[in-house]
């Protein structure tokens, strides 16, 4: 039961916390549809959206992210640890009981995210609501991602995406 919690609660909470930047980002993108465009703008802001659906969308979340929380919490439904379940979304991400690689890459990945929304917050509009609006696509393909790997990981037999744990790491040394 305590591993079923931890992998739901995992699940639950890394969509949340990409849910609420899409609410929280919405807004300016929506604000930034009210302005006038020139052709400027739509040069910009159609191949933006592209690169952001592809990108973080396809490549980032569906090919990467998402199998990769769903094999973690489907590895903490296995394997639970109080800890691990009380903090599931930090374990599910990557930054707990993770591989040394996976922990530098989710620290290095989750840093340079916060250096550029602070940057992109200087930016006036439309520009910054064009920004914004690739990134809503591409988080909100993200949870939708998520929620079908996560569902996989957790009905089905088997689910071929590693969850890089120490445990592991130490099954491919032996």
């Amino acid at each position: 039961m305590l591993g079923r919690l931890g992998a739901l609660w995992g699940l639950l909470g890394v969509s949340l916390l990409i849910g609420w930047a899409v609410v929280r980002l919405t807004p300016m993108a929506v604000e930034a549809w009210g302005m006038p465009w020139g052709m400027i703008e739509w040069l910009v802001a159609v191949p933006w959206l592209v690169f952001m659906l592809v990108g973080e969308g396809y490549r980032g979340f569906q090919k990467g992210f998402a199998p990769r929380v769903a094999a973690r919490a489907r590895y903490l439904r296995d394997h639970p640890r109080a800890l691990h379940v009380l903090l599931a979304p930090l374990f599910c991400m990557g930054f707990i009981h993770a591989t040394r690689k996976r922990r530098i890459v989710s620290l290095a990945v989750t840093s340079g995210i916060v250096v550029l929304i602070l940057a992109v917050r200087m930016l006036p509009q439309p520009w910054r609501g064009i920004i914004d609006l690739g990134v809503v696509a591409g988080l909100s393909w993200g949870l939708v991602a998520i929620a079908a790997f996560g569902v996989r990981a957790l009905t089905t037999e088997r689910f071929d995406h590693p969850a890089e744990t120490p445990d592991e790491e130490q099954g491919r040394d032996a």
